[in-house]
């Protein structure tokens, strides 16, 4: 048994001084297949410690459910980094922000009114304690000190950036303290005044998140935590991507030199991310700081280890650098054979529309509990009409009498839109596009908010059709091409052979906006705009013999044919 404790400068293991040498790698990002993998190129880039968010809504979709099979068996991964000779750090949130939907709070948590986000709220704590029991459960056999690799937990996530409830933040640690928890607990801001003393707790070591001047930011970190070891728990070494905005990378080089000077200092450090992995699914969260802007499907960050997970430039220069510092162990190139290039037709169009409900009034998205959902009613007024709505949250394709009329997006505040006339059947395909993660914003509900007014007069009579974005999509049933006649989302499903479990990316720039399953497995959103133009497609997701791929159109396609390569398409860079 080995103990872990807080000491006067420094982390101690067993007595002895113990720097944390971590790499951010989520579980949920990646396929638990490829953990093992991962997890083995953390340790010869020279690290000592895997670090993960725990997604309280991947693993709690509904009140009362916990999920922990497949790729969220938090307690398989945590034995695998152990496995390996690592030690890992948990950060059950229950906020995690991680550009992940929502910032990891369940959706359902907020559809009663008033239920507190992120502060001392009965009913908000009352669902926390629940998660928290469950999530602990597996975490509490594994600390360290039970011979597990868990060295610390974290007390919520950049608390100081969102609000000052100390209350809110005690009864988190105390939550954690009941459920078991005896290693080390630690809280995260960055490192400014104003943020460490609001996210900070006694008792309970600060941490900070940064990615330059790491000198000056220790310092800071140092005035608000005057003994006990340093530590920057996110090194960001990369940054993530909005749909319509650039590939952000950063210098190899800064990066390495950067990291020298934090080692250098004798502090700890968590690289985040080590592997950024994919959002996977309707995973992606969004920002909105008075513009939405929603995070593309890749996670790619620019990290040592690429989506894909295969060595980058990153890799090697930090390894370099940790080499100065601590024992790296020897690697060996391994050559990997590409997989082979081919492309597919798409074939029948396949029907996805679900049973319709009707409304007196017009329900939100969460109402409905879907993501992507028809609106329809019938309209009556002489000539040209405006259609006005509260707010769109977050993409809103309008038809009348099955022709499009136009498009409401979130980003452009878009609330109106002139129809060329005012009678027929007007239909609203309305999509989440992924909940604000970080900020004021989150926990709100989505869809169409607000009266829908028709020359300001209110709409009503409505009749809904929810899409399963989570239903196996070789369910939906095909249908001749000339019976696809009612507007908006339109699938199509293709087959291919393979030789086996190879990693492949799907091309999507000839291709609108929508979504792709390969075998049932979501491999996420794809849209026109970029920057990403191609989808990552795990190689334990693909089947030796017979594969079938299903594409969920919103828009227009200008190729019906499936793509596949080798390589990722993350588009312009921006450095």
């Amino acid at each position: 048994m080995s103990d872990f404790t807080i000491g006067e400068s420094d982390f101690l293991l067993d007595g002895a001084p113990f720097r944390i040498l971590s790499g951010a790698l989520h579980y949920f990002r990646v396929h638990p297949q490829s953990w093992a993998d991962r997890i083995e190129k953390a340790r010869l880039m020279g690290l000592n410690t895997i670090e993960t968010y725990v997604p309280w809504n991947a693993h709690s979709p509904r009140p009362g459910v916990f999920d922990t099979e497949g790729m969220l068996d938090l307690g398989r991964f945590l034995r695998l980094v152990a496995e390996a000779g690592l030690y890992a750090i948990v950060r059950p949130g229950p906020y995690i922000c991680a550009e992940w939907d929502n910032g990891g709070l369940p959706a359902w948590l907020f559809q009663e009114p008033g239920v507190g986000v992120r502060r001392h709220e009965p009913r908000f704590l009352a669902a926390i304690e629940e998660y928290l029991q469950q999530v602990l459960r597996i975490v509490e056999p594994l600390q360290v000190h039970h011979g597990g690799p868990v060295l610390l937990v974290q007390v919520e996530n950049e608390y100081g950036a969102f609000g000052t409830d100390q209350v809110y933040l005690k009864a988190l640690a105390d939550l954690i303290g009941r459920a078991g928890i005896t290693v080390p607990l630690v809280t995260v801001d960055q490192p400014v005044d104003e943020m460490l003393a609001a996210g900070g707790l006694d008792g309970v070591l600060r941490t900070g998140s940064f990615g330059s001047r790491s000198t000056e930011r220790l310092r800071t970190l140092r005035a608000h935590q005057p003994s006990g070891p340093l530590m920057c728990m996110e090194f960001w070494d990369g940054w993530f991507d909005h749909w319509g905005g650039p590939h952000h990378t950063t210098s190899v080089e800064d990066a390495a030199s950067e990291l020298d000077i934090l080692l250098a200092t004798g502090a700890s450090v968590n690289v985040y991310m080590f592997h950024g992995g994919t959002n996977f699914g309707l995973t992606n969260g969004a920002n909105d700081k008075g513009v939405y802007r929603p995070t593309v499907t890749s996670y790619d960050y620019d990290a040592p280890l690429d989506e894909a997970g295969d060595f980058t430039a990153k890799f090697h220069a930090f390894r370099e650098v940790i080499s100065r510092y601590a024992t790296v162990p020897p690697m060996t190139p391994a050559s990997v054979e590409p997989a082979p290039e081919f492309s597919v037709p798409l074939g029948e169009p396949v029907s996805v529309r679900g049973r319709w409900t009707t409304h007196a009034s017009l329900p939100t998205l969460d109402g409905l509990g879907a993501r992507l959902a028809i609106y329809r009613t019938e309209i009556e007024v002489e000539g040209p009409a405006l259609l006005e709505v509260g707010e769109v949250r977050d993409r809103a394709q309008i038809f009348l009498d099955g022709h499009p009329v136009g498009i409401l997006e979130r980003e452009n505040h878009d609330r109106a839109i002139l129809l060329p006339h005012g009678r027929g059947r007007l239909e609203l395909v309305v999509e989440d596009q992924g909940r604000v993660n970080y900020g004021p914003r989150i926990g709100e509900p989505k869809g169409l908010t607000g009266a829908v007014l028709l020359d300001s007069i209110p709409l009503t009579s409505w009749s809904t059709c929810v899409i399963d974005l989570d239903a196996v999509p070789s369910s939906w049933q095909s249908v001749s091409e000339k019976a696809v006649v009612a507007p908006g989302p339109t699938a199509w499903r293709a087959t291919f052979d393979a030789d086996g479990p190879v990693d492949h990316f799907l091309k999507t720039d000839a291709w609108g906006k929508g979504f792709a399953w390969v075998n049932g497995f979501c491999l996420g959103r794809y849209w026109h705009r970029g920057p990403q133009h191609a989808l990552y497609v795990p190689g334990p997701v693909i089947r030796r013999g017979a594969n079938e791929l299903v594409v969920l159109e919103l828009d227009t396609m200008a190729s019906r044919t499936a793509e596949f390569t080798t390589g990722a398409s993350l588009g312009p860079v921006d450095l």
